[in-house]
């Protein structure tokens, strides 16, 4: 909000639109020029004057009552807020919006699809950073005041899914699952790949076209395994706190898929090659070609999310429609807007792909066929399990409801701390530390408020004036940042600059509290050193929630 009111000022004087500004104003390395530092180079190619002569001309003009004082550096104007002006704002927006504090009113319908598991294996860690990437993303447009709608593609069919089916049907005995269900589908996956032969993939293959035929012996084993299947998934998604507005499955839409291929093969959008394949020619967007039916007229991905596409559109008329799939996917995703521009869908500029990287083992790359991967429950035990002996460790009281909120939370902050497009190495020991860069730390600043708190009652009329340290006046402007800090992870699709500021405001804090006399103050001083607590506590919530992380009030 602080840094809209600069960018307003801003906008009177120099004329460029809002989004021009937000883009080159910058926040200087260093604090002695300044809280934000503004580049007059593009300015002066557009008005063809020297960038010094423009940051004197601007520095003259500018008005704003947030403004202490400017400062003028060869082309780069620093401007000074007054900082005490800013706490007594600040302060008492916060404790007037409490967990609204940082929202808007953007008013756009967004559809955000992600996790997107597939019926033959059970959720692994990949889908976790998957999961935790698209509801802190839920979370933060909808914070922001859009209407969000959470989707949930499920792939129930296709090759890999009669794989798992034929393992059962030969080695499977027509036993009823003896362990968690979707884990139990998952181990005949694991074994057909063992053993897969030539003979086996033509069996396999043979079987996908009895499920498209609907064979009634194929439809009830694949119904069955299926159940399984997502009756284990559904218990996952309650241990994460997710919930998804609705549930598209490819058996109900693959056939969708067909029409649309083939109504574009008889407009001349696609063509068929020698071996009866419909493929879709690409080269006008600079990238290969894609085939969109097989010759035997089975589909494949890009099929189905043909149909999905326009069934979404159909559906919710988005703004935006935001696909969270993995960087091994781009191209894919590329193609398929390309192709819905090619058949003139209003899904094709509406579309966006949210590309993340891939979260790696410390000896390489998962792979589920091989079963070399990491279950995303039995990590989920694993990091509760860490959380509690890390309480016990520091001789503090364990409930499974705190090991809970400590342990999910440590994973999902680890797998959202970092830029999405980059591949990263889970740590699950690192991820559950009270220090540095980690959910618990970040925790634990929230706990310890809510001790001081709950010792304490705080009057009705606080006087901000008695808010004058150094060390006041800049835990106060790290939090006047959290607006914007949210706003631009939303611009940017990345949740980690919500996380990387929780650390940094935490640290802050800590500093604070080890260097300042909050309790033994004063009665009048205490009360207002209380009250910006309070308010580093609210913001901490707010933004823990964020990233779909709970605020624990006792570690």
């Amino acid at each position: 909000m602080i840094k809209r009111e600069i960018i307003k000022s801003l906008k009177k004087i120099t004329k460029l639109k809002e989004e021009e500004i937000n883009n080159i104003l910058e926040i200087p390395p260093d604090k002695k020029f300044g809280d934000y530092s503004f580049p007059c180079y593009s300015l002066a190619k557009k008005i063809k004057k020297d960038p010094n002569a423009i940051a004197k001309f601007i520095s003259s003009e500018i008005k704003s009552p947030l403004i202490e004082k400017t400062q003028i550096i060869g082309p780069y104007l620093n401007i000074f807020l007054d900082k005490q002006k800013i706490t007594k704002l600040i302060l008492n927006e916060i404790n007037k919006k409490k967990d609204k504090f940082g929202s808007q009113k953007q008013g756009k319908k967004i559809i955000i699809e992600y996790c997107a598991p597939n019926t033959n294996k059970p959720l692994h860690l990949g889908h976790l950073r998957n999961i935790s990437l698209g509801e802190s993303i839920s979370r933060i447009f909808s914070f922001l005041g859009n209407k969000v709608t959470r989707i949930n593609l499920v792939n129930d069919r296709g090759v890999h899914i009669m794989q798992s089916m034929l393992a059962y049907k030969k080695w499977g005995e027509n036993k009823e699952p003896n362990k968690k269900s979707d884990h139990f589908v998952g181990d005949f996956y694991v074994m057909f790949s063992r053993k897969a032969d030539d003979e086996l993939n033509k069996e396999a293959q043979d079987l996908l076209l009895k499920w498209e035929s609907k064979d009634k012996e194929t439809i009830l084993l694949w119904k069955k395994m299926n159940k399984w299947a997502l009756g284990g998934f559904e218990e996952t998604y309650k241990r994460l706190g997710i919930k998804f507005n609705k549930t598209y499955y490819e058996s109900e839409h693959y056939n969708k898929g067909k029409e649309i291929v083939t109504k574009g093969l008889k407009k001349g959008v696609f063509k068929e090659d020698k071996d009866k394949n419909i493929i879709a020619d690409l080269s006008p967007y600079n990238l290969p070609n894609k085939i969109l039916l097989r010759g035997d007229k089975t589909s494949i991905y890009i099929t189905q999310d043909l149909a999905l596409a326009e069934i979404k559109f159909k559906d919710y008329n988005p703004d935006l429609s935001i696909y969270v799939v993995a960087s091994e996917q781009s191209l894919h995703f590329k193609q398929l807007f390309a192709i819905l521009d090619q058949l003139k869908s209003k899904a094709a500029k509406k579309c966006y792909h949210l590309s993340y990287g891939l979260v790696l083992l410390p000896e390489g790359k998962m792979k589920s066929r091989e079963g070399k991967v990491v279950d995303a429950d039995n990590l989920l035990d694993d990091v509760i399990k860490l959380a509690g002996e890390e309480l016990k460790s520091r001789n503090r009281e364990i409930t499974e409801e705190k090991t809970s909120k400590i342990g999910i939370g440590a994973l999902k902050f680890y797998l959202l701390k970092m830029d999405p497009v980059k591949d990263m190495t889970y740590n699950p020991k690192e991820s559950i530390s009270f220090i540095g860069e980690t959910a618990p730390y970040v925790q634990y600043a929230y706990a310890r408020i809510c001790s001081i708190m709950r010792r304490t009652k705080l009057p009705k009329k606080i006087d901000l004036s008695l808010l004058y340290l150094p060390q006041e006046l800049e835990l106060s402007s790290i939090l006047s940042r959290f607006p914007d800090v949210v706003e631009e992870s939303s611009k940017s699709y990345k949740p980690y600059m919500i996380a990387n500021y929780l650390v940094e405001l935490t640290r802050e804090f800590n500093k604070f509290y080890d260097t300042i006399n909050i309790l033994n103050a004063e009665p009048e001083v205490r009360d207002t050193r209380l009250f910006l607590i309070l308010a580093v506590k609210q913001v901490i919530f707010n933004g823990l929630h964020l990233l779909g992380i709970e605020a624990p009030e006792e570690m």
